[in-house]
């Protein structure tokens, strides 16, 4: 029987919510900056809840961050009754949400994003959970806490396993009641075109997941289409796997733009405009993030597979696009990107004139398979075995996203960040650095709070790993944290040993100057 012959799939997203049961387990896709994020079916279930109590008692589970800080996304789903647990990858966008982990009023847990992506393409497959390398001695080792966030959270969500002498984690299936997606457009069946979102995501694995296990796909879309005038090539998910869709004529390609085909990869890769050297009042400002930068920038090589993380990192990126003469890499972006101009901030995550664009699960499998050259990368702390917490600050859960696949399947990590944080201010005059302003919040610790990366594992697997601070440069070496290079400027005791939780390394000949061009 043909698709058009069925009866239609749209609906009202308050007609949608209803569909939701109490103790649902739902599956939401989106990241950062509102990219694919179906904000509208959001609404409606947080609408509905206020007005009835009802659903209540959800596990929400999602592979990126979603929210804007404030009231969206993941946000409008952080009322206490309304969510029972939530598994989530990234925390930071959704303040609210954090808020009820911290009081213990949900379950809070955190997994990686490719390992849950990766959990519900086997859960919609059919096959027993999934089977990985993938978190061996960080926060989601069964050893080390197995992903539980906060002491409501008292379940095992996966366990150690050992096959053929090595060992593995197997994370446990998830039944996935509903899928929250979004796509662009749908025709009159029901299948659902993605060609003006920023990304793919995992929008058919999580349709998949939940349409196999007997669940519903609820889809959110810009418009209605004819019926035949979408290309087999540009849909994504196809009208069998679909249960319900809601028009929303406001919908929006990110939190500050309507509609970009640049940020759809629906532009051929042109030449990027150029970019500008920022002005010296813009690099006074953030002197610390252009220090760090051009310092971890030479350690780009040429013909890299590189991937950039959020924050701190991504300024070698932006250093590599104002340099005539820059290194040829590969770019790529966790959520499925290759080449292009990588966006900052808030719309980390979107990418202008890129050249590929590929599912986010597939990306995660190059990552976790060992594809990349150099990852850069920021950090929350390390301590003196080369450990790093980015996933648990301050007893606020924040999660790891994509950074362990992407630091355990690299073959060099560079971490990136400021030696202190909060109220750190330095200047650099002369090509000599200064200390304005210490921060108030130590970054080298004697022991992390939460391993996010094991500095154990790395020297088991061989990784090059290297810190680069504002005033210095570090080495994962077999003996633990070396320090090999120090700012022009910088009194190695008072500014550094001093102020550091533990003693570093120092070899003979070292600490080198460091070079951080054209800042220092």
């Amino acid at each position: 029987m043909s698709s058009a012959a069925l009866a239609s799939p749209f609906t009202s997203a308050d007609t949608a919510a209803k569909r939701i049961k109490n103790g649902a387990t739902i599956a939401i896709t989106g990241a950062g900056g509102g990219m694919v994020e179906p904000e509208a079916l959001l609404a409606a279930i947080e609408r509905r809840f206020l007005q009835t109590g009802e659903p209540n008692n959800l596990t929400i589970v999602h592979a990126q961050g979603l929210g804007d800080g404030d009231v969206r996304g993941l946000n409008r789903l952080a009322h206490e009754g309304l969510v029972k647990r939530v598994i989530g990858a990234h925390w930071s966008w959704s303040p609210r949400m954090q808020a009820l982990a911290a009081e213990e009023k949900i379950e809070a847990y955190a997994l990686p994003g490719g390992v849950i992506q990766h959990l519900l393409r086997e859960v919609g497959a059919g096959r027993p959970g999934l089977i990985t390398h993938i978190g061996l001695g960080t926060m989601v080792d069964p050893r080390h806490g197995g992903g539980r966030m906060n002491a409501r959270a008292k379940d095992a969500l996966s366990e150690l396993i050992t096959l053929d002498g090595r060992e593995y984690i197997h994370y446990k299936p998830l039944k996935i009641d509903i899928a929250l997606l979004r796509g662009s457009v749908a025709d009159t069946a029901g299948n659902v075109s993605m060609q003006e979102e920023g990304a793919e995501l995992d929008a058919l694995v999580l349709a998949i997941a939940a349409h196999n296990g007997g669940g519903q796909v609820l889809v959110q879309v810009r418009a209605e289409v004819a019926n035949g005038s979408l290309a087999a090539r540009s849909v994504r998910l196809p009208a069998a796997l679909v249960d319900a869709v809601v028009v929303v004529p406001e919908q929006v390609q990110s939190y500050d733009d309507l509609h970009d085909p640049r940020l759809a990869g629906s532009t051929p890769p042109d030449a990027l405009d150029p970019v500008a050297l920022p002005a010296e009042n813009a690099v006074a400002a953030n002197w610390e993030r252009h220090v760090i930068g051009a310092r971890a920038y030479a350690e780009l090589s040429d013909a890299a597979i590189v991937s950039f993380g959020f924050g701190m990192p991504d300024e070698v990126a932006v250093l590599a696009a104002k340099n005539a003469q820059h290194k040829a890499y590969y770019q790529t972006i966790d959520h499925g990107h290759y080449g292009g101009h990588a966006l900052q901030k808030h719309l980390f995550g979107f990418v202008s004139h890129g050249e590929a664009m590929i599912d986010s699960p597939a990306q995660f499998d190059f990552y976790s398979g060992g594809g990349i050259d150099i990852a850069y990368l920021g950090f929350g702390e390390f301590d003196r075995h080369g450990n790093v917490n980015v996933s648990k600050l301050g007893g606020k859960v924040v999660g790891p996203g994509g950074f362990i696949e992407i630091t355990q399947g690299s073959k060099k990590v560079v971490f990136c960040g400021s030696f202190e944080a909060v109220r750190l201010k330095i200047a650099v005059q002369d090509k000599k650095l200064s200390i304005l302003h210490q921060g108030a919040i130590a970054k080298l610790v004697d022991a992390v709070e939460q391993i996010s990366f094991s500095g154990q594992r790395a020297r088991e697997t061989g990784q090059e790993v290297l810190f680069v601070t504002e005033r210095a440069v570090f080495r994962l070496t077999d003996e633990g944290i070396a320090l090999e290079e120090i700012a022009a400027g910088i009194d190695l005791q008072t500014e550094v040993l001093d102020r550091m939780g533990f003693a570093p390394i120092i070899r003979p000949g070292y600490p080198r100057l460091m070079q951080a061009a054209p800042y220092l």
